[in-house]
């Protein structure tokens, strides 16, 4: 028997012979089509390239696409595990020819693969073609040789693709299977057409006209080709099954979750299997691709589908978490295929475990309430609107959810009143939210996010998306549209910059349009919560509300803040391994060019222990580990030993980081295992090196250290060196004999300091210090000698001031040292005048004189200053007077 595998293997190793680029699976979450919630179709990816917006190096290609359809326009969550060919999640193979082959090439290949490769028998097949499409018709027999009867003609618009109501478009071409006359149904086009016995393996869409306008269609100048054969489908036929549940990829799904719960995988718990194994592979690469369960958006389908399983797993009739105990079952199915699934594995159990487990403990109490409201309802009375809305918002049963449980009692929901509850909360929560507090500006953001929702952030993937513009903010205003030169705040639907939260900057970059519109992303903010805003700058063109976009990050920019943050990481870890667990982070910066980390320490830190922490970062860093990220509850992830970043808010569900190999004294933990909201390098080694600058103290037990990364790191290293190696030639040294040659250098200069020290007190005592002093006078009945002293610094007036007095035997010394326009003045009074005259009465006349104000000192010795040098022998002249009185 072909395994799914062998199947999807056959399919891409026959076109890749055949001329076509193997390309691999597109995101679930398209990066070119902000009108998706989901990729849904395998030509998603090459959208652009076949309205010409892109070009790739190759004109061929083939995929096995996976798909999601859950939510929006092609949402087939309910259907699930009740029909045999529904899924939320389901694999697309597809070929496709950019302006290369055309019609006869595509029916040939097709049938030669379907005939050949898989062995299909073809009198078993048959076509359909659109009703104008006599080409295609006349292919089909010329090539495979079917008669007109096996060829159906279809008028209706199933038969004809369009990618919009304008752009690309073409008939379509599908092939059928027929199960034989033993199961019931009708050819394509027929009344029984519903039925099981002919079933859609393959449509080949035939892109050859643009459409302008309604009515009105121009050929394409390069036809192309886009097909569509669903995997679950085509391998149902290949193994003879009428069910797609029941194919081995599907069924070794269902049997290991009859295993984790007890119960039969085929007796009366057969459809919540089926459930089960669709929803886990959904749930599995959804996570894998970067959707994290949330209350908004893309998030909270995917919280819908686990939450969806759950109920399932519950009806089983257990009661411990089971969905991610079927991750391994997933991966060794379909992890060759898609390696997502094993990258990302721990993320995905570990998603799992924490969603059920915390659905688990309302479950119970939710189903007991919706019990107990349908038990006083009629027979079939759809169940009030409110009490729905009350299951959602306290005990978080999605709609859907509750309509599930109802539906086998044949009981709807009413939804208008479902509604209502749901406008009524709103309304509330933006009253409450207006009276916060919070500065006007929030009340239009509020708004803004009320009515476009949350912003969806793809930067943890991606640094570069598609998006819709949702509103736009210039002057505290929304506006239409945005002109060149002008500022404005932009809000869109998805984006991958990410907003300034705990201490990473906003992303920057550009957003452009297919019109040439093209703005400046200046700058990236949250508003509200969850409300990601953005501050541009219009270059070229005009920004409206409601035009498409596409968004891309300063790659490089990007690059260094994501080596700065987990840089910052390393950093916190091993600061707490040198100086102690008492070292906890208090606020940090980390931006493109640098990063800042404010921590509790109440001393400064040795050049000791940061040169240890430094040597420990970098060890790190080339061990080059790889940066997991994790999804826990906040609680769960502190058990763990991580860390909780100072400013950051936690809600229910966490993102874990860890770097670093983990070490058996610290119990086989990692390096660094911190929550953290932020964007991180892949690997340990992408930060490239580390080095500290400085430790400063920025508050009481607050130190603030900086450092760099990467080529910045380099360079500061660089400099260093050469301003070394410059110091070193000044000095006539090596770098390495600088040190005892800067330290004899300082010996010199401190005794040449002390000999000229002893000069000055020579030329002072000596009275010859300036040609304004000629030696003693008598002032009344007192010895005096005041000096000028030009360049004479104010230090060494004393000792100056100490000898005259010694030499004078009795009286009064006054020396005045200008220097560069200042003047320092000193007054020394002999012990037997002290009675009589007081030095720092006298040399505050003195600084008075200068300028200055007050002075100290002892009776003996004072010492005072003031700003105007010019006025020293006024200030000579004031200790005279005050003498002669």
């Amino acid at each position: 028997m072909q395994t799914a595998n062998d199947i999807r293997s056959t399919f891409i190793d026959f076109f890749g012979r055949n001329g076509h680029e193997v390309v691999s699976s597109s995101p679930l979450v398209p990066r070119n089509d902000p009108t998706l919630l989901f990729t849904n179709a395998g030509m998603v990816q090459f959208k652009n390239v076949f309205t010409g917006a892109e070009t790739r190096p190759y004109n061929r290609a083939v995929t096995s696409q996976k798909c999601v359809r859950a939510g929006g326009k092609h949402n087939d969550l309910e259907n699930v595990g009740y029909t045999a060919r529904h899924h939320t999640f389901f694999e697309m193979l597809g070929n496709f020819s950019f302006g290369d082959y055309f019609k006869d090439t595509a029916i040939e290949l097709a049938w030669n693969l379907i005939t050949k490769e898989y062995g299909l028998p073809a009198d078993r097949l048959l076509v359909t073609v659109y009703a104008e499409d006599e080409e295609a018709a006349d292919l089909w027999r010329r090539i495979a040789g079917l008669s007109d009867d096996r060829i159906i003609r279809i008028a209706t618009s199933d038969n004809f693709w369009q990618m919009g109501d304008t752009g690309p478009c073409g008939p379509c071409s599908e092939i059928f299977f027929d199960h034989g006359p033993d199961v019931p149904g009708g050819p394509p086009g027929s009344p029984d057409e519903d039925g099981d016995r002919f079933i859609e393996i393959w449509n080949l869409v035939f892109m050859q006209f643009d459409q302008v306008r309604p009515g009105e269609r121009n050929p394409l100048p390069r036809p192309s080709i886009d097909t569509g054969m669903g995997l679950e489908r085509i391998t149902a036929v290949l193994q003879g099954k009428h069910d797609n549940y029941d194919i081995d990829l599907m069924r070794q799904i269902i049997e290991a979750s009859a295993e984790a719960t007890g119960a039969s995988p085929d007796g009366p718990h057969a459809v919540s299997h089926r459930v089960i194994a669709d929803h886990l592979r959904s749930a599995a690469f959804l996570i894998a691709d970067g959707v994290m369960p949330s209350n908004e958006g893309r998030g909270y389908v995917l919280r819908r589908i686990m939450r969806r399983a759950m109920r399932h797993i519950h009806r089983t009739g257990a009661r411990d978490p089971v969905l991610w105990r079927l991750v391994p079952t997933l991966t060794s199915l379909m992890g060759q295929a898609f390696p997502e699934l094993v990258r990302a594995g721990a993320l995905i159990r570990e998603t799992m475990k924490l969603e059920e487990t915390r659905f688990q403990a309302t479950l119970d109490r939710g189903l007991r309430l919706l019990s107990d409201e349908t038990a006083r309802l009629g027979e079939r009375q759809p169940l009030p609107g409110d009490v729905a809305f009350k299951l959602y918002d306290t005990f978080g049963f999605p709609l859907d959810l509750t309509q599930d449980v109802l539906r086998a009692e044949g009981r709807s929901v009413d939804t208008d009143g479902f509604e209502t509850a749901m406008e009524r909360q709103r309304a509330d929560a933006r009253r409450s939210w207006v009276g916060s507090g919070e500065a006007a500006t929030s009340e239009i953001w509020y708004a803004i996010r009320d009515r476009v929702g949350a912003t969806e952030f793809l930067g943890y993937e991606t640094e570069s998306a598609e998006a819709v513009i949702g509103a736009l903010v210039s002057n505290g205003s929304e506006v239409e549209a945005v002109e060149k030169n002008t500022e404005a705040w932009l809000v869109v639907n998805q984006t991958p910059f990410y907003a300034e939260s705990g201490g990473q900057v906003g992303d920057s970059g550009v957003a452009f349009a297919a019109d040439g519109t093209e703005a400046e992303v200046l700058d990236t903010q949250k508003q509200v919560g969850d409300l990601w805003v953005h501050k541009v700058k219009v270059v070229s063109g005009i920004l409206k509300a409601g035009q498409a976009l596409e968004l891309r990050v300063d790659s490089d920019r990007r690059t260094a803040i994501r080596a700065n943050h987990s840089a910052t990481h390393l950093l916190h870890e091993a600061l707490r391994r040198r100086l102690g667990e008492h070292v906890t982070q208090k606020g940090s910066l980390v931006a493109p060019e640098r990063l800042r980390f404010d921590i509790s320490q109440p001393h400064p830190i040795s050049r000791e222990d940061l040169n240890a922490v430094e040597l420990d970062v970098n060890a790190r860093i080339r061990e080059n580990t790889e940066v997991e990220t994790r999804l826990m509850s906040p609680d769960e992830a502190i058990d763990h030993g991580a860390m909780a970043l100072f400013g950051e808010k936690y809600g229910d569900v966490v993102r874990v980081v860890s770097m670093g190999n983990p070490e058996t004294d610290r119990s086989n933990r990692p390096y660094s295992l911190e929550l953290c909201g932020g964007t991180h390098a892949r690997r340990t080694g992408d930060i490239g090196s580390f080095r500290l600058l400085s430790d400063s103290g920025v508050a009481a037990g607050i130190r603030r250290i900086e450092a760099l990364t990467g080529a910045k790191a380099v360079a500061h290293s660089q400099a260093v060196d050469a301003q070394l190696h410059a110091a070193a030639g000044a000095v006539r040294s090596t770098p390495s004999e600088l040190p005892e040659r800067v330290s004899t250098l300082i010996d010199e200069r401190r005794r040449l300091e002390r000999e000229v020290a002893d000069l000055r007190r020579q030329v002072a005592s000596a009275g010859t210090a300036g040609g304004d002093d000629s030696g003693t006078e008598t002032v009344g009945d007192v010895a005096f000698v005041g000096r000028v002293l030009p360049d004479i610094p104010a230090k060494d007036l004393k000792p100056m001031a100490d000898d005259v007095k010694k030499r004078l035997g009795t009286g009064v010394v006054a020396l005045v040292g200008v220097a560069d326009g200042k003047a320092s003045a000193v007054v020394g009074v002999t012990p037997d005048l002290t009675d009589r005259f007081d030095a720092v009465a006298l040399v505050r006349l003195a600084s008075a004189a200068l300028g200055g104000k007050g002075g100290g000192g002892r009776p003996d010795m004072a010492q005072a200053g003031g700003p105007d040098g010019a006025a020293a022998m006024a200030a000579l002249d004031a200790v005279r007077d005050a003498l002669a009185r």
